[in-house]
């Protein structure tokens, strides 16, 4: 049981820790202060339903699904490369940009990007329904070994989400500088172009 625990939050950590989209996107919200809780909960609560379905069997379903996977990949690709050239005109405005709260943006808007970012990759499913499913079918010798994975990849899953989100406010004061802002906004746009081109190619 604890092994299993263990090996789900070992593994749920080392797949979501690595910088992507999501992570960027958290990581910016976070800084500016601007509905961190619900881009957490987005996160976080999609990856539970996301490693969940993959553990009772789902990820069976995900790997016949190309046509579908195709068409989530492409429609990522597109969301990717626009939220990108909108990072870049934010940092050709960068004077706009605070740390201290007062988000401009509406939370519909921040919560609608943060499900776009986390539901049309399809890394996501790969690795956290397909990839996660599979491993966890690997600690049935103990009695619901599959399902204590499972809790500890979602353990590990909130917990990074929440460190990530609420954590990331502390690099504010570094970010006082009009400069700082254009280099983050320049690196997460640089983000969203690898992932774009990796799933465009992958």
């Amino acid at each position: 049981m604890v092994a299993s625990l263990l090996a789900g939050l070992g593994t749920g950590l080392g797949l979501i820790v690595a910088i992507g989209a999501q992570n960027a996107y958290v990581l910016r919200q976070g800084i500016m202060r601007a509905h961190v809780l619900a881009v957490v909960a987005v996160c976080a609560v999609s990856d539970v339903v996301l490693i969940a379905a993959g553990v009772s069997g789902v990820g069976a379903a995900v790997d016949r699904a190309g046509v579908l996977l195709d068409v989530v990949r492409w429609l990522g690709v597109a969301f990717l490369l626009w939220y990108a050239a909108q990072a870049l005109r934010r940092a050709r405005q960068s004077e706009a940009l605070s740390t201290n709260g007062g988000p401009a943006e509406s939370r519909r808007t921040v919560v609608g990007r943060a499900v776009a970012l986390t539901w049309l990759n399809p890394h996501v499913y790969l690795d956290t329904v397909l990839l996660l499913g599979s491993i966890a079918a690997t600690h049935d010798d103990v009695a619901g070994g599959r399902w204590w994975f499972a809790l500890g990849a979602a353990v590990g899953s909130i917990v990074w989400f929440t460190g990530l989100g609420f954590g990331a406010r502390l690099l504010a004061p570094a970010l006082t500088r009009p400069r700082a802002w254009q280099v983050l906004e320049v690196c997460i746009a640089a983000t969203m172009i690898a992932v774009a081109l990796q799933l465009a190619v992958g």
